[in-house]
């Protein structure tokens, strides 16, 4: 059996560019007499925005501190070991990048053990031990704190959570049977299934203690101080803490059947960390850690050496990095500055994009409308939303004053963009129309404005093709709600110049949006492919297939809804005019549904009521469909589902609609809310074979979204 330094020494070896942390030892006297102290800090020797992680190395140095404490408090030296981390940052857990290097079981078996043997030790030590929650804790930063004896946390914390099972792992190193053993099941399951699957929700300091993790919280300005006082009086006897017990009976089964139902409702059984995370804490209901800890090595093993996991790093990676460094953006340096903003339109659209333009780069934004009624209406949306910040404590009143200053509406276009210096048109979606407004707006903008489209499908190039500057054109399309969704297609028109591009780019950076460089084609990527997709969902509902058949064969992609409830959310309406500009471009791959044409005519909003709280077909849509007799099977289905979007996807590649497979993701998972354990959807097509049955070979190299070969 291989020692803990030597399962780490082996780890190391896998990963020679680990950005190391230390654990430094330091001695100092308690307050009140209460004795001699050990403090641990874990310090990467890096500011706040590099923050400090585990890898085999760093566990390593955190072993040694241990194995030094350890002597101490054997022969009576210490009365007490603390561990706390570098300002602003306690510990953020495992170091992914060398997760993603692991080719072999027993290596990541190694990097399970290796984390359990080094933790274990804190709770093991003749003296208590103490863990300083000082700033964001993630994943084995939380679970090195739930082996101790007692935790304090800061109430300044930003971010604190246990979000394995967000990426594809599990609480690995103790959290899945510490925690409920801690704070029992149904809090447990709150922290590591339902906020890891609700978009790997953050707790702050206050709730952390408020759940039973933290037995005492400070003020984040004195926070070290006050917790060292706390631990003198803990240690003296003063302070008693008091645990509420657990309850292991009915409650802890009900919690993990709960975890279960979250599951299924987020991933539909489509990836596996949620559920392995779920049979580890119903097995630590009888309170065996030992037993608990040997699981949760078994499954991190599994789970690295599995294809979520790899997707789910690929796809953090693509939010936290490709995202942040747009492929084949311009120079930085040659965008211009904006000062001002124009809004064309003042329906719902553009109003939700005003208010973003205003919140995000504070300067001037005026709203230009058909009429009165509906420019008093936009700005009055704008000022309705800055109130609801203002009673949400999320600006305060001076900031609200300044912002409502801000933003006016006019019916002159020659009074509102004389000056404007990026000019967003969100009118009817009608190139006609769209050419119009960009001719009047030509007119009376300064020579140097961005005009700027969000159409959903039509072409920038067409667009422009009647200005005399079309270089200053370029695409901005946003996705609804424009609040929530980060994705925003940047499209080039075969005109469009650096600099105008340049400036977009800037732009939805300080948007804070997720910008991608997409070529100027027919609905660009993510309606294309969501089009695609659907129209193929839609052709088997024509040709017979049930739809409660035909929506049921794509759970196992665990999608946030259903295909025939995100047309609700987009319109019927809407989802018709796609495919009409796509089948006008792509005849033979695009279709348009008769039976989608009658619900748009009918004036229906969709294909469901929900009378009874959950989705069932109304029976006048039913009365309205027109099928076949071909009847597929939900297999069929999704394969010829599968088949169309890998299809369209290879072909996009092709046409160089965007610059790689990467991007396809990177706008599905920021535009539509593709699911993140999938990967986006080019991992997920590799993995199950589609890709290469469709177009011969697989759209990422081996190694990118899946274990190395």
């Amino acid at each position: 059996m291989s020692t803990t330094a030597e399962l780490l020494k082996q780890a190391s070896d896998l990963f020679p560019d680990e950005v190391v942390t230390s654990a430094h030892v330091r001695h100092f006297d308690l307050p009140f007499g209460a004795g001699r102290f050990a403090l641990i800090t874990l310090d990467n020797g890096l500011d706040h925005t590099k923050p400090t992680t585990f890898g085999p190395a760093s566990l390593a140095n955190l072993n040694t501190a241990v194995d030094q404490v350890e002597k101490e408090a054997a022969e009576g030296a210490i009365v007490g070991v603390g561990i706390t981390g570098k300002p602003f940052i306690f510990a953020v857990g495992a170091d992914l990048k060398g997760v993603e290097l692991l080719k072999e079981h027993e290596h990541a078996l190694a990097i399970g053990k290796g984390g359990h043997e080094v933790f274990k030790r804190l709770s093991k030590l003749a003296v208590p031990t103490f863990a300083y929650y000082n700033g964001a804790a993630m994943g084995g930063g939380v679970e090195v704190g739930l082996h101790c004896s007692y935790r304090t946390v800061s109430k300044a914390i930003p971010a604190f959570s246990l979000p394995e099972v967000f990426l594809g792992l599990v609480p690995g190193w103790g959290g899945c049977t510490l925690l409920p053993n801690l704070i029992g099941a149904d809090k447990a399951v709150s922290v590591i299934i339902e906020n890891s699957l609700n978009q790997n929700k953050q707790l702050k300091g206050q709730q952390v203690f408020d759940l039973g993790i933290a037995d005492a919280i400070f003020e984040g300005a004195d926070f070290l101080e006050q917790s060292l006082i706390w631990t003198a009086q803990v240690l003296k006897g003063d302070i008693t803490v008091e645990r509420p017990a657990i309850d292991r009976g009915e409650a802890w089964d009900q919690a993990v059947a709960k975890g279960r139902f979250i599951a299924d409702g987020k991933v539909h059984g489509a990836a596996p960390a949620a559920y392995r995370a779920l049979d580890i804490i119903a097995a630590a209901k009888n309170g065996d850690l030992q037993q608990g800890f040997d699981a949760e090595d078994q499954a991190l093993a599994d789970l690295i050496m599995g294809g979520e996991l790899r997707a789910g790093i690929y796809a953090f990676n693509l939010v936290q990095k490709r995202g942040k460094r747009p492929a084949g953006a311009p120079d930085k340096n040659l965008a211009r500055p904006v000062t001002k903003v124009g809004v064309v339109g003042a329906g719902l659209m553009a109003s939700q994009l005003a208010l973003l333009f205003l919140r995000r780069l504070e300067v001037p934004v005026v709203l230009t409308d058909i009429d009165q009624e509906r420019v008093d209406k936009g700005v009055g949306y704008v000022h309705a939303e800055i109130d609801k910040l203002l009673g949400k404590g999320r600006i305060n009143q001076d900031k609200a004053n300044r912002l409502k200053a801000l933003v006016t509406g006019v019916l002159d276009k020659a009074e509102g963009f004389a000056d404007a210096d990026f000019v967003i048109e969100a009118v009817f979606e009608e190139i006609g129309v769209k050419q119009q407004v960009f001719a009047e707006v030509e007119a009376v903008a300064p020579a140097h404005a961005i005009l700027a489209t969000n159409t959903s499908s039509l072409s920038v190039t067409e667009m422009a093709s009647k200005l005399k500057h079309p270089e200053r054109v370029v695409g901005f399309h946003f996705f609804n709600p424009v609040a929530i969704l980060p994705l925003l297609e940047i499209v080039r028109g075969e005109q469009t110049d650096d600099a105008s591009l340049a400036t977009a780019f800037a732009v939805a950076k300080k948007l804070k949006k997720t910008a991608v460089l997409v070529k100027d084609a027919p609905a660009f990527v993510v309606n294309r492919i969501l089009t695609r997709f659907m129209g193929e969902i839609q052709n088997v509902i024509d040709e017979g297939t049930p739809v409660e058949v035909a929506e049921k064969a794509v759970e196992p992609l665990g999608l946030p809804m259903s295909p025939l409830v995100l047309l609700e959310l987009v319109g019927p309406a809407i989802g018709l005019h796609v495919s009409e500009t796509l089948h006008g471009a792509f005849p033979d791959r695009f279709k348009v549904s008769p039976n989608l044409k009658a619900v748009v005519e009918a004036g229906k909003r969709g294909f469901y009521v929900y009378d009874s709280g959950k989705p069932e077909l109304d029976p006048e849509v039913a009365a309205l469909l027109k099928q076949g007799d071909v009847v597929l099977t939900e297999e069929q289905v999704r394969a010829r589902v599968l088949d169309a979007v890998a299809q369209e996807i290879g072909l996009m590649l092709d046409e160089g609609v965007v610059a790689e497979a990467q991007d396809i993701d990177l706008c599905l998972i920021t535009g539509a809310g593709w699911p993140f354990h999938l990967g986006g959807i080019t991992p997920y097509l590799d993995r199950e074979g589609v890709s290469e049955r469709v177009n011969g070979k697989k759209f990422l190299a081996p190694g990118v979204a899946s274990v190395p070969a």
